[in-house]
């Protein structure tokens, strides 16, 4: 049985959300304050974490920023607001993914169906991808950038992975989504920005950059 952490302080929507996911045959943990939720994450082993934004004690950007340092467990940040920036802090923060509310609790099942779909061991065909000095490790889940292994969260790997695998191929925006994040959206795509930055960060070269913007299009990764 998957276990579930959510964090959330208004205790409505948690008994809601808990048990939704008791039904759906899911182990629940509620807390509801950030430091509570920050304590338990750290120490149970979770599939999926449910973070709200806004929390007492320590707010939600904080608590998945610190849970980041230590886990690779996917977050889902659960929040009223609706503004991109709040979005992106989320998502510089190291979450997987957010909802804003209110939203229907079948979406809020699908994104974490997504979740589990991407976490599952796949087998691969080809082991190792590479593109000039990056190669990746498929069957040992590793990166290596410049002689040096490169620390990545899972969905910074899906991402980089498929850039690799379609190498020379620009990728839309709307193609990342549907195949890293599993959902196709019109208003979401700026996660996709947020990560692109996040790799480039890490794959910083004197070199020419690895990953090219072809603007209104999308990304791409050249030899």
């Amino acid at each position: 049985m998957k276990k579930i952490l959510i964090v959330e302080d208004e205790k409505s929507i948690a008994r809601f959300l808990e048990l939704e996911l008791q039904h759906e045959q899911f182990e629940v943990t509620v807390c509801h304050n950030g430091r509570n939720g920050l304590e338990t994450a750290l120490n149970g082993n979770y599939e999926c974490i449910l973070l709200d934004v806004m929390l007492p004690g320590l707010n939600g950007i904080e608590v998945c920023r610190r849970i980041r340092k230590e886990s690779d467990v996917p977050i889902i940040l659960l929040t009223a607001r609706d503004a991109v920036l709040d979005r992106v802090a989320g998502l510089d923060a190291g979450a997987d993914d957010y909802i804003v509310k209110p939203f229907a609790i079948e979406e809020l099942l699908a994104r974490i169906r997504t979740i589990f779909r991407r976490i599952q061991p796949k087998v691969e065909n080809d082991q190792k991808l590479i593109i000039r000095d990056l190669c990746i490790d498929t069957t040992a889940y590793e990166v290596v950038f410049e002689g040096q292994k490169l620390e990545l969260t899972r969905t910074e790997y899906d991402l980089l992975k498929l850039l690799v695998e379609q190498k020379n191929k620009v990728c839309t925006r709307e193609l990342i989504l549907e195949h890293v994040w599993g959902y196709e959206t019109e208003v979401e795509t700026n996660v996709v920005d947020v990560y692109i930055r996040h790799l480039r960060a890490k794959l910083k070269t004197e070199k020419t950059p690895y990953i090219e913007t072809v603007r209104g299009v999308g990304y791409v990764m050249r030899e």
